[in-house]
């Protein structure tokens, strides 16, 4: 029997796990798979790509909402109903699939009374399938309606409760269901070795960052990463780390169905920002940056009916360390283009240079790399001596003891 433990929202990452715990136990030619669930919700094309696997799965599914105190919101709702034994554990419950929290984000131009209407016949149809309460899962979408684990079970959502996977494998034990294939199959589950599946570190990763405030985070600090980089050119490590936080951002942002309206807002205030450097704008280009990437930030979930938002603070604080970061770049870059710029001959000036040959008044210095012709502005200086370089007449340079300069610097 193969068993895994899912905690989280529902995105195509829960998706590709399923599918693999699933398969997994299809080729052991296990007597059931095991989904203990824990979630708020998510996808809804993700919640289908798993309910569709349940379905079809050639071996029992069987899903247990736990821990005590666990969650079957929205997506799971349709979940835990669609398998073929559902089961809760004490303290939790299942419920609120109101397109609100699990809508289709593929058709945000459809009247949100259409998407409830889709949502509410799957889940009848789906309960319907199962032999389960049809009205009371029509209940958990049109009216948000949640069931305790005692009201589940009185309600027929789900078959059984059961105080641990212990439990409810004895109490699963000997029940037959039917397959998609119409074949039966009678549980053995009392006794069975346990196979437990965990998710890999790929799995692990893209669940990781497959939440809108970390998107947001990584998408934000591509952005800084790879501004920096153009504001002061062969920094290396801002540009690398960017471009990476900026691919990874924009996969997340992409998983949770973002609205690109919003990522389009927020590239084109870091577009603004770079601007402002470029052009004598007086600081406009950065002023419109910043709102757009405020407005951006705002609306980048606002398309989407799942229920995934950034958190206001952290739009806030983002927000806040852009602003600043963006004056002190622009600061940076301003006190550099005010500098003089010294090249060639003249900056050599003020630098110090090693004898070569004797300077009585005339020889050479060692200096940049080079040797250059020099004059002794006083006396005789002998080769090894350290100098500085005062002046350039013609091919010629200008040269003092350095511990001459020295002292009159302290004078």
């Amino acid at each position: 029997m193969v068993v895994a433990n899912y905690t989280g929202p529902v995105v195509p990452v829960t998706a590709r796990f399923v599918e693999r715990v699933i398969n997994t136990a299809e080729k052991r030619g296990a007597t059931a798979c095991v989904l203990e669930l824990n979630t708020p919700g998510g996808l809804y094309s993700a919640t289908q790509e798993i309910v569709t696997e349940i379905l079809n799965s050639e071996v029992p599914v069987v899903v247990f909402v736990s821990p005590h105190g666990g969650w079957a919101g929205s997506a799971g709702t349709f979940i835990t109903i669609s398998a073929h034994i559902a089961a809760m554990a004490p303290g939790s419950r299942i419920g609120a699939a109101h397109p609100v929290s699990v809508g289709n984000p593929e058709m945000p131009e459809v009247p949100s009374e259409k998407i409830t209407e889709d949502a509410a016949a799957w889940a009848r149809s789906i309960a319907q399938m199962r032999g389960r309460n049809a009205h009371a899962a029509e209940l958990a979408v049109r009216e948000s309606k949640s069931f305790s684990d005692s009201e589940a079970l009185k309600e027929n959502l789900i078959d059984f409760r059961a105080n641990s996977l212990g439990d409810l494998l004895a109490k699963i034990d000997g029940k037959e269901v039917v397959l998609a294939t119409g074949r039966k199959a009678t549980l053995h589950t009392a006794k069975a070795p346990v196979e437990r599946l965990e998710m890999n570190s790929v799995e692990k990763l893209l669940l990781t960052i497959s939440n809108p405030d970390l998107a947001y985070i990584l998408l934000t600090l591509g952005m800084a990463g790879l501004m920096v980089e153009i504001y002061h050119p062969g920094l290396i490590f801002p540009g690398v780390v960017g471009g990476i936080s900026l691919l990874l951002g924009l996969y997340s942002l992409g998983t949770l169905d973002a609205y690109w309206g919003g990522v389009l807002l927020i590239v084109l205030a870091f577009a603004l920002f770079i601007a402002e450097v470029f052009v004598p704008s007086h600081g406009a280009l950065g002023a419109g940056g910043v709102v757009s990437f405020i407005t951006g930030s705002l609306i980048l979930f606002s398309n989407s009916s799942t229920g995934l938002r950034v958190s206001i603070w952290l739009i806030v604080t983002t927000s806040i360390f852009i602003t600043a970061l963006l004056s002190l770049l622009v600061t940076a870059v301003i006190r550099g283009q005010r500098r003089p710029v010294i090249t060639g001959k003249e900056a050599l000036i003020g630098a110090t240079a090693v004898v070569r040959s004797e300077l009585n008044p005339k020889g050479t210095v060692f200096v940049a790399g080079e040797i250059w012709s020099a004059v002794a502005e006083e006396g005789r200086i002998d080769p090894g001596e350290e100098v500085v370089i005062t002046g350039i007449k013609g091919l010629h340079l200008k040269v003092r003891r350095k511990n001459e300069v020295k002292e009159e610097n302290r004078k």
